[in-house]
């Protein structure tokens, strides 16, 4: 199972930790392609490839050969955007998980996209399971076994 974990990058990197932790569990399902997402060294440059053409090129690369597709939006990026409408573009399954905050809505362009699932959480905890329900549904599909 390939799992591309899109999160942001450029976009601010306050949520590193929680992509970590959500990478972290994945791996318990399958290879995730952009573990480097979850890196809390990783800066707000984006200094993850020699240079942006690489970036891009290298990430097409995952996305294309990737199964499914969860993705972090609590954190407002261009770039997530930009994977997530690849994604559907190649028919991958998305889940995108989003924390609510006050003054801070889901774009309308990810909610309102009858082919991406959102799920709102509060605790990591609650991500997992989240995470875990989405999952389960290519259990027969995908072969996917935790561990």
């Amino acid at each position: 199972m390939k799992i591309y974990f899109a999160g942001s990058i450029r976009g601010g990197r306050d949520d590193a930790d929680i992509y970590h932790g959500l990478i972290m569990f994945l791996k318990s399902f399958g290879q995730v392609l952009t573990e480097h997402v979850g890196d809390t060294g990783l800066t707000e440059i984006g200094d993850d490839g020699p240079d942006d053409r690489y970036i891009h090129d290298r990430d097409m690369k995952w996305l294309i050969s990737c199964d499914l597709v969860v993705a972090e939006v609590s954190m407002p990026s261009l770039g997530v955007g930009y994977e997530i409408g690849w994604a559907k573009a190649l028919d991958k399954p998305v889940l995108c998980l989003h924390r609510p905050r006050p003054g801070r809505p889901l774009s309308a362009m990810i909610s309102g996209c009858d082919k991406i699932e959102t799920r709102a959480y509060s605790s990591f905890e609650e991500a997992q399971k989240l995470i875990g329900a989405f999952l389960k549904k290519f259990d027969n599909t995908m072969h996917l076994l935790p561990g």
